[in-house]
């Protein structure tokens, strides 16, 4: 039993149990899944985009190879320039390449889960830079010292008296500031950060192949800022961020909305080909882009789990899942947080220690119906299970407990040579610390149901 196994097991238990906690998180969840209800019915047919998506994105993961061949032919030949960045190790160091060699020593950045996965801002500011968030959910959370506690929205843990609270005691601003007030702060303040930036450092949200365009979905115009004052723009993305085609936005972009946070479409789109061309007065005068692959081979190289790099962030998964609605996004502790996360991060950092977020699930399969791509998460997780078994990643309590169940299992005759008193005393002694303090196990009957049908049928 690893220590990320044993600090998982502890800080889930603590938070399921967190009354105040629940309530956050069921409020904010109630008022996403109105908006998602409304969302969605801006299609006539979901079920038929949803499906085109998910066949547009099986095609791109298995043909990966061809498509970033083609889309860094392209994005090349518009000005850019690709850094292949084989794990988080080699992105962080290029990226502070490119920093110094601008002798850059501010950062502003958009939203983006990719540099939390490679932990960019705390390799940053260990070297002197400093970094901000400009994303508010983001710059909150960065306020607080924590890490974002969902995909789309890092802050959904806080609720605006505990925003209130953390700007007072950070920033010094009143108490009793609304939310109006704390959003018209932190505008004034970023708006002098855009402007003294040296560079601006943003996600991908999708790569298109056919024009090595990078496309940025966003509601502050953050994302839009960060990439057009500063005088260098570096975008980082996942392989997998590859869309075929310019053409296959108009059926990306909405699903990402709607089931993102339930708009028609989000405030801001933009898609940059590359760095300012001479006959144009906006934009940076060098574009990077740092294509990361940590790790992800080792999902690409399973046929049934390499569906899970369809996924496009929306959190939709996240929102759907009664687990994380009971253990919130930060007990997972990984970038990648609900039944996604689940699925591949025991791929990106090691089944050895992670394997355990595939059991973390009731497998009720509600995370599959609302996915915008038709992951088959529930069943994923299973996959992920059964690999774990076969990989020998089990404790050797575990070994023994199910050999020996299914030993009982296996033979009615086995299963009947105890009562139910004993039965009730073996389930008390081997599993009650498994089942966990604030469960009650379940109980046999007295009698089973093979010795009633004997008992009426004879």
């Amino acid at each position: 039993m690893t220590e990320i196994y044993q600090k998982f097991q502890r800080d889930s238990e603590r938070k399921a149990f967190d009354l105040e906690h629940r309530i956050k998180i069921n409020f904010n969840i109630s008022k996403y899944n109105a908006a998602v209800e409304k969302g969605k019915s801006l299609y006539s047919n979901q079920a038929l985009a949803k499906k085109r998506a998910s066949s547009i994105k099986h095609k791109v993961i298995n043909n990966l190879d061809q498509y970033l061949v083609d889309f860094v032919a392209n994005f090349e030949k518009n000005g850019g320039k690709v850094i292949w960045a084989p794990d988080a190790g080699d992105a962080t160091r290029e990226i502070l390449e490119i920093i110094n060699k601008h002798k850059g020593t501010r950062v502003v950045k958009s939203k983006s889960m990719i540099t939390e996965e490679i932990e960019l801002n705390e390799f940053l500011e260990k070297n002197k830079i400093h970094v901000l968030e400009t994303d508010l959910g983001e710059y909150i959370v960065q306020l607080a010292g924590e890490k974002p506690y969902h995909i789309v929205t890092p802050a959904m843990h806080k609720s605006r008296d505990d925003i209130a609270e953390l700007f007072h005691q950070k920033i010094n601003t009143p108490r009793e500031s609304t939310p109006e007030e704390l959003t018209g702060y932190v505008r004034e303040k970023l708006r002098k950060e855009f402007t003294s930036a040296d560079v601006g450092i943003t996600g991908a949200n999708f790569l298109i192949a056919d024009t090595g365009s990078v496309c940025i979905t966003e509601n502050e115009g953050n994302g839009l800022m960060s990439m057009s004052f500063p005088k260098v723009h570096i975008a980082i993305a996942g392989v997998e961020k590859i869309i075929p085609s310019l053409t296959d936005l108009d059926l990306f972009w909405p699903l990402l909305a709607t089931h993102g946070t339930g708009q028609f479409m989000t405030v801001y789109n933009s898609i940059i080909s590359g760095p300012r061309k001479k006959d144009e007065t906006d934009g940076p005068e060098e574009m990077y882009l740092v294509l990361l692959e940590n790790n992800r081979s080792e999902v690409l190289k399973h046929t049934a789990q390499r569906v899970g790099l369809k996924c496009i962030r929306c959190g939709a998964c996240l929102n759907a899942c009664p687990v994380y609605r009971n253990i919130g996004g930060h007990t997972y502790a990984t970038t990648y947080s609900g039944p996604i996360g689940s699925v591949i991060t025991p791929h990106l950092k090691g089944m050895k220690n992670y394997r355990h977020l595939s059991f973390a699930s009731s497998l009720c399969g509600n995370c599959t119906e609302v996915c915008p791509v038709n992951i088959p998460l529930h069943e994923m997780l299973l996959v992920n299970r059964n690999e774990a078994i076969k990989k020998g990643v089990v404790s050797t309590a575990e070994k023994i407990s199910m050999g020996g169940m299914k030993q009982f299992l296996v033979k009615r005759k086995r299963m009947d040579m105890f009562n139910a008193r004993l039965k009730n005393m073996g389930m008390q002694m081997f599993f009650k610390n498994a089942w966990g303090p604030h469960r009650e196990l379940p109980r046999f009957a007295k009698k089973s149901f093979r010795e009633m049908w004997i008992e009426k049928r004879g």
